[in-house]
């Protein structure tokens, strides 16, 4: 097995196994052992430092990636990681003296609806210069090839310990103000950590001496800035602008809502790692047969396991909340819907995104993800006010769906090609006739045997419809080849 596909399994298990862990810290630890309104807070913190992320390391751990295989000496080499590391400060530092200044006055906005976050809205910034320089670090490695303990201390690390510092709470060991602090140390020690083995995996002699292709780093680094920050706005303003408009304690129940529906983007997390370099060489050869190919592929694979999924959950919805034993907050069960049809959408769009962006009109991405960022603000400003956190939730599902459509209707007149076919549509019915079938199905059981039962016979159902209508020729050659396995033994 290559080092870049062995890389790529461990990296998905060690994505899977992240997202367990989160799911018992989000769905049980931190619904019963920290109070809701601390639960808010930290999720706000966090979501407000990963959107000040990419400004303050000004997008250089992108920059790493794309240019640090162009330098071919040592001494260039070391040069350009020393830059990327002292960059950063020149705008960390201004900001911090800025924000010292105007502190105040910046406690004061943000806390307006409430006033739990003004005692704790300078470590927005600290965590934010954390998680920066431990993207910076990160890149440093995955440019080395070693990429798997990186992925490790970012996926794993602060979950397990949250997890342990949520027993502590429980155990009286640490106090919900306590805990606040706790996590923003979690993420300091996750960057020191990340520091030293990048150094491990290779020690430059740090000398500040600019490359010689600095005005075209600072240019794309520019454009990183801009593209990420309007990523961070995308995945993060919703839980930012609720406590704005809100209570805190509903920034929890969005939480867990959200996190439910995120289970349906797993999927494509993890294609990603194959599809994007695949898709870029063919994109550089002018193979659009292959990369057209790749495109309706994607998108209908992406489509059926999303598609199980959003059943499974969906459909199960009040079961789960039932275990999770806590009725305030069952005010996420339309967010769980809500954002679950988003994913949908974002699955249909299969190698979408990375056709953009390896294109030479790759600008466009830019422009697009602005557009997106600025609409859902507005719409968020709109829909939160009249609907509470189902409008956060339905704000994202509109921009989703609209940015979907014109990026695929971009790709379509630029390249002539698009992801959908006959089986689409076929895919389209069997999630509708699966989901109206067992929506009124319920059991009267423990809600982890309906759940069960529930969970065989849709995913049996769906299985069956999915195979006997030949949706999709890969899925169906894997169950053959498994079938005859069995059949083997």
């Amino acid at each position: 097995m290559g080092i870049v596909l062995k890389q790529s399994f461990i990296n998905t298990i060690i994505l899977f196994l992240g997202f367990g862990v989160g799911g018992i810290n989000v769905l049980f630890l931190y619904t019963h052992f920290l109070h809701e309104d601390y639960f808010g807070l930290i999720t706000f913190l966090l979501s407000a430092a990963n959107i000040l992320l990419p400004l303050l390391v000004f997008g250089m751990q992108n920059t790493i990636i794309k240019y640090y295989s162009s330098y071919k000496t040592k001494f260039d080499r070391d040069n350009f990681l020393a830059t990327t590391l002292i960059i950063p400060l020149f705008i960390i530092i201004p900001l911090a003296l800025i924000g010292a200044l105007i502190y105040e006055n910046i406690a004061n906005w943000i806390s307006e609806e409430n006033p739990i976050i003004k005692s704790y809205t300078y470590l927005i910034f600290i965590t934010a210069i954390f998680m920066g320089y431990f993207e910076v670090f990160y890149a440093w490695t995955k440019v080395h090839l070693k990429s798997v303990f990186g992925n490790f201390i970012k996926e794993l690390f602060p979950r397990i310990c949250t997890s342990f510092l949520l027993v502590a709470v429980y155990l009286k060991w640490l106090t919900n103000e306590q805990f606040i602090y706790s996590v923003v140390i979690v993420y300091g020690l996750s960057t020191l950590i990340m520091m030293l083995y990048a150094f491990y995996v290779y020690k430059p002699t740090l000398k500040f001496v600019l490359p010689n292709n600095i005005k075209e780093i600072m240019s794309f680094s520019f454009y990183i800035i801009v593209a990420g920050s309007a990523a961070g706005i995308l995945l993060e303003i919703d839980k930012f602008m609720i406590p704005q408009m809100e209570k805190i304690a509903q920034v929890a129940y969005y939480s867990v809502g959200i996190y439910i529906a995120s289970v349906i983007a797993i999927p494509t997390r993890a294609m990603q790692q194959i599809t994007s370099p695949i898709t870029a060489k063919d994109m550089n050869d002018d193979n659009y047969v292959e990369v057209e190919k790749m495109y309706q592929q994607t998108s209908i694979n992406l489509l059926i396991v999303g598609g199980l999924f959003f059943l499974l959950i969906n459909l199960n919805i009040n079961d789960m909340y039932e275990l999770i034993n806590k009725p305030e907050y069952t005010k996420g069960v339309w967010v769980v819907l809500i954002i679950s049809l988003s994913k949908l959408v974002e699955l249909a769009l299969g190698t979408g995104n990375a056709i953009l962006v390896n294109s030479v009109y790759y600008k466009i991405f830019f422009y697009l993800s602005i557009a997106m960022a600025v609409t859902v603000i507005f719409l968020n400003k709109w829909l939160i006010a009249l609907i509470g956190i189902d409008g956060a939730a339905l704000a994202t599902l509109i921009v989703m769906v609209v940015y979907s459509v014109i990026k695929i209707f971009y790709i379509k007149s630029k390249f002539k090609i698009q992801p959908f076919s006959i089986q689409t549509i076929k895919i389209s019915i069997v999630l509708s006739v699966v989901y109206i079938i067992f929506y009124f199905w319920n059991f009267p059981f423990h809600p982890i045997i309906n759940m069960g039962i529930k969970g065989i016979l849709i995913s049996g159902v769906y299985i069956f419809l999915i195979n006997q209508f030949k949706i999709s020729k890969e899925l169906n050659e894997l169950f053959l080849k498994l079938l005859k396995k069995e059949k083997n033994h």
